[in-house]
């Protein structure tokens, strides 16, 4: 398992944004106003949180370290997700392939949702707390012992 490394205080966190084109950015908030009921302002919270997730996911493959979210950011991540063509574009360039999603058809009641918080913001991002605190009691529907996201 690794160790997460946490930025010392006063360092920059990533940015999201930096891991897609404007177009696609906007794109994504877009879709995401036209399918819920959030404002423009609830939408860039999500997403933003959505590809610091992914982004750790791809970077943290191999590791079998159980990461998921909880249903509010899954709902960006899903969204994302079905926007195929830029999703696809996404993961090759971050990835090298497609990141796949699979998750178990039983939710898991264990920590992971906390868990995954503390390895995102370990891997440099800065973790918009009320959008995962809502979920720690929750779960994540990761198969135990996988790599999924």
């Amino acid at each position: 398992m690794s160790t997460a490394t946490v930025a010392p205080p006063g360092a920059r966190h990533r940015d999201p944004r930096s891991f897609l084109t404007s177009q696609v950015w906007e794109r994504q908030i877009a879709l995401l106003v036209r399918d819920h009921p959030f404002d423009a302002v609830m939408a860039e919270r999500l997403f933003g949180q959505a590809i610091a997730y992914l982004i750790t996911a791809m970077e943290k493959w191999g590791e079998e370290l159980e990461i998921g979210c909880g249903p509010l950011v899954d709902i960006a991540v899903h969204g994302f997700i079905l926007d195929t063509r830029n999703y696809r574009e996404f993961c090759e360039q971050h990835f090298g392939r497609f990141l796949d999603h699979v998750p178990a058809v039983e939710f898991k009641y264990d920590g992971s949702v906390e868990r995954t918080v503390h390895i995102i913001e370990g891997n440099g991002f800065a973790i918009d707390r009320p959008l995962w605190e809502a979920d720690f009691a929750k779960c994540t529907p990761c198969h135990p012992g996988s790599n999924c996201h």
